[in-house]
């Protein structure tokens, strides 16, 4: 299967979930037209609080539909958006891709992978357990984070559900995703 959006979603408020939309735009440098967390500078409160002139390397939230599908199949309730993505995925392997992969999204915009989401306490606030199900362990016991992936907007463009997903990785070597 061809990778492809599955949905796109946005909150114009800091709120855990963000509302499903027929399109996003995606602004080069900035991430999500209308949503809360785009700007050049970090939007995220606990980052804000910390330091609010860092660069904003979670402009857009990619999660793929496979982890809805898996964690619905564990008895949670839980859709597009849910999570506070701006992007769901089908067909593609977010958690595998290394830092700096580019994806291009629909016909012009262009995404580049900037590390994982680390997932915090408001998963369990949303639904109770949820948290120690996006977390799991590899075999050499290292903590792994499958609350998605994060990106910043490197060309504009609008993105649908049912747009293509392009990926692009970067020249070796790789470097893994690690939180941002």
């Amino acid at each position: 299967m061809n990778p492809v959006v599955e949905a796109v979603s946005s909150h114009p408020r800091h709120a855990f979930s963000k509302i499903n939309r027929d399109r996003v735009r995606l602004v080069a440098g900035l991430g999500v037209e209308g949503d809360a967390h785009a700007g050049a500078t970090v939007r995220h409160r606990s980052r804000v609080a910390r330091d609010p002139t860092r660069p904003n390397l979670r402009q857009v939230h990619l999660i793929p539909g496979e982890l809805h599908d898996e964690l619905r199949g564990r008895g949670f309730r839980v859709s597009a958006g849910d999570m506070g993505e701006n992007v769901t995925t089908r067909g593609l392997d977010l958690l595998s891709l290394p830092t700096g992969t580019r994806l291009r999204l629909g016909e012009e915009a262009l995404l580049e992978v900037t590390g994982l989401r680390n997932p915090c306490v408001q998963i369990d606030r949303f639904r109770k357990g949820m948290m120690a199900a996006v977390l799991d362990r590899d075999p050499a016991g290292n903590l792994v984070r499958r609350a998605g992936i994060m990106a910043i907007v490197l060309h504009s463009g609008e993105v649908r559900p049912g747009d293509a997903i392009e990926v692009e990785l970067p020249a070796p070597p790789h470097r893994p995703l690690v939180p941002v």
